[in-house]
């Protein structure tokens, strides 16, 4: 129980579980009747979804690997810093997954499943490398533009192709939801991205990374991220309203509405100073994220 539990905490659970949603949710875009939810759906989502988690596993993996001094200031509970797994364990996870997200990758014959790992194994290779032309983490506009890129367009253009074209039979043509999806996780990485620095300015100063927080201050960058997740919301308030079906209108109104409320109220209670509330607050963040893909297939 021990290691599953160090191998669980390596995995960066609440990464995977975005995955996850993300790509579920993404998945459902082009399906246009209750129909098409088929075993043949099913079947092509699993054969996105498990390669995407290993591709993700890799990733934060390969991160923790050169990332082991500054999470002993950082982060010290991750199993590699705290020592629960060797540096060798981790090698050998974060190589399987690798190995397996690709071989998963080429069996689908899905073209946009694959050039979508092929990215995400490049930008969290050279996010995380320590080497003259890596490493790009040190560098906030780097760091930031690897996050988004994967977050906020790779998941949805090139699972929603998977889908559309690879499943699904059906020419590719970008819809609404797909528009919308886009644009608003383009406000989202973008977030996660200045925020997940916010509690960790203390080693990123002392290992020379030079994150916005890092540069510009913690209550700064806070407060630019909640701003800009509300001007998000209110985007999303403007696209449902213009929806034509009632239903759909009234779910994307009212839950980013709430959604909206329910950031604002927490970000005035969060006592910047302290470090465990930060982070808490980015788990928080984490769970708005999900939240996002619960109410996206219903914009239109």
């Amino acid at each position: 129980m021990k290691y599953l539990n160090a191998f669980y905490e390596f995995c960066r659970p609440h990464t995977v579980l975005g995955t996850v949603i993300g790509v579920t949710s993404v998945s459902l875009l082009p399906v246009k009747s209750v129909a098409e939810i088929s075993p043949l759906f099913f079947m092509g989502l699993l054969k996105a979804l498990i390669p995407a988690v290993c591709m993700n596993i890799y990733v934060v993996g390969l991160n923790q690997i050169y990332d082991i001094e500054i999470d002993k200031v950082n982060k010290p509970n991750l199993p590699l810093a705290s020592g629960e797994l060797n540096i060798a364990t981790g090698i050998t996870l974060v190589i399987s997954s690798l190995i397996m997200s690709f071989y998963m990758g080429i069996k689908s014959g899905s073209p946009p499943l694959f050039g979508a790992l092929v990215i995400s194994f490049f930008l969290g290779s050279a996010y995380s490398i320590d080497h003259p032309l890596f490493r790009w983490k040190r560098h906030a506009f780097l760091a930031a533009s690897c996050i988004l890129c994967v977050r906020a367009i790779l998941v949805q253009f090139a699972f929603y192709a998977h889908m559309q074209v690879c499943v699904l039979q059906r020419p590719l043509s970008f819809t609404k939801s797909v528009t919308f999806a886009t644009t608003f996780m383009c406000f989202f990485s973008a977030v996660i991205a200045l925020f997940k620095d916010i509690p960790d300015v203390h080693g990123d100063k002392h290992f020379g990374i030079q994150s916005f927080s890092v540069r510009l201050g913690q209550k700064r960058v806070f407060w630019l991220c909640i701003d800009l997740l509300l001007t998000a919301y209110s985007i999303a308030i403007l696209v449902g309203s213009s929806s034509s079906d009632k239903y759909r209108r009234i779910i994307t109104v009212v839950g980013h509405g709430i959604l909206a409320s329910v950031l604002f109220v927490q970000a005035r209670r969060l006592d910047i100073e302290s470090k465990s509330s930060i982070t808490s607050f980015y788990m928080f963040i984490w769970k708005m994220f999900y939240a996002e893909y619960l109410l996206i297939p219903f914009v239109q």
